[in-house]
């Protein structure tokens, strides 16, 4: 009787604890892309074409899929010194869900980064 109502809780507990920590790595791989993203954008010789590639290079390895990369500053290789370099990368939940994604509702997580132009 015991096992009956407890396993239901366990099983919930256990998968919402990977759901959960895969949202987590969601999160931070996108943050992590954006980071050296833009930090490739602000280099002298840097462009949004290099780091884009940088972005897909590091989202690609850690399996991140349906991404986008927006860069609503413009190109950043016409920016001048001290200019706002801004990067936005973002991806949907669902298709990055290990376990319960066609269950969940599908949400989209942004990170968005901002540096000066060196």
């Amino acid at each position: 009787m015991e096992f009956a109502v407890c396993l239901p809780v366990l099983v919930l507990l256990v998968f919402g604890s990977i759901e959960a920590s895969s949202f987590i790595f969601l999160k931070q791989s996108i943050s992590v892309a954006a980071y050296e993203g833009v930090r490739d954008a602000i280099r002298n010789e840097g462009s949004n074409a290099t780091a884009q590639q940088r972005i897909e290079n590091i989202l690609n390895s850690r399996g991140v899929q349906g991404y986008a990369v927006a860069f609503p500053s413009g190109e950043s290789a016409d920016a001048d010194r001290g200019d706002e370099i801004v990067v936005e990368v973002s991806a949907p939940t669902q298709p990055n869900s290990p376990l319960a994604g066609q269950f969940i509702a599908n949400r989209t997580i942004r990170s968005r980064v901002v540096m000066i132009k060196e």
